[in-house]
């Protein structure tokens, strides 16, 4: 049993106060997204810091909701993330392990990935080349050309080759073909890399920002991050109004309230889906980490 003199209880007592400090700084911001959301008009214009308002309206959440645009890139964005993470998920545990088999110009293959993972090509030369392929303006701007990235790609590698060879062996002397064992051996014993990967392809894929906002020109295809500039940086919640206005039967709520309200149901969904994978993703952040 340990003994704990004055000194590790003093040094236990800082680390507790500090660790609270930072914990509340961190979750403040998004306390005031949650209080701003819910503050009624004449509430938030009346005062300079909001911590707890007096009364609790949806008059933001009832704006966006009302609203085309809004729904519209929430939509976009899910279209985006499912199937941008289904593929990217496809072709990185493929590419992985084909490079663990001997093939011919495995070394070759292994570079170039390494190449590009030190050396990007740019902005300029990958808009010319996403315009020469005609995806300009479409949903797979935003999915095929960060379908896969190559940290991803070098880990799941070793994670593959981290599988004992007998297992592939066993198979192949079975009569097994590589695409056999790639589905139905390496991929169930690859859950916890998946799942970790899979959070952070699904996690990029809702943030998209960038991307749409050089790829897309057509307001129907913005992405809820691009919609979410409008409203929060630039303050054109008006440009929203498709009918929510009409819906209230009044002056639409602030700019900043719905910035808020907008930034919260944006938040929502991602953070829904963490707990779900957080059994695997504890162990699939650990790949690539010292082995025994």
């Amino acid at each position: 049993m340990k003994i704990y003199t004055n000194y590790d209880r003093i040094a236990n007592a800082a680390n507790m106060l500090l660790l609270t400090v930072i914990t509340l700084a961190m979750l403040f911001p998004f306390y005031y997204i949650v209080i701003v959301s819910f503050t009624s008009y004449d509430e938030f214009v009346t005062k300079d810091l909001l911590l707890f308002p007096k009364k609790w309206v949806f008059d933001a959440y009832a704006y966006i909701f009302n609203t085309d645009t809004f729904l519209r890139s929430i939509w976009v964005t899910v279209f985006v993330t499912v199937v941008g993470t289904v593929i990217s998920l496809l072709l990185t545990t493929m590419m992985a392990y084909s490079l663990t088999r001997k093939i011919m110009g495995e070394r070759l293959f292994l570079f170039m990935v390494l190449f590009t993972f030190v050396f990007g090509a740019g902005i300029i030369p990958t808009y010319m080349v996403v315009k020469a392929t005609q995806l300009l303006d479409t949903y797979w701007a935003l999915i095929i050309p960060g379908a896969i990235n190559s940290f991803n790609l070098i880990v799941m590698r070793q994670f593959f080759l981290g599988i004992p060879k007998d297992l592939t062996e066993a198979s192949l002397i079975d009569g097994a073909n590589d695409l056999q064992i790639f589905g139905r051996i390496i991929l169930p014993l690859s859950k916890p890399a998946m799942a970790a990967f899979g959070l952070f392809y699904a996690v990029s894929n809702w943030n998209t920002y960038f991307n749409a906002l050089i790829y897309i020109s057509d307001p129907a295809k913005w992405t809820v991050q691009v919609v979410l500039r409008q409203i929060v940086i630039l303050e054109q919640a008006s440009s929203l109004s498709d009918g929510a206005q009409m819906a209230l039967g009044q002056n639409p709520p602030p700019a900043e309230t719905i910035g808020m309200a907008a930034v919260l149901v944006a938040t929502i969904p991602i953070l829904i889906v963490y707990p779900f994978l957080q059994k695997h993703f504890a162990k699939g952040v650990m790949l690539g980490s010292v082995k025994e």
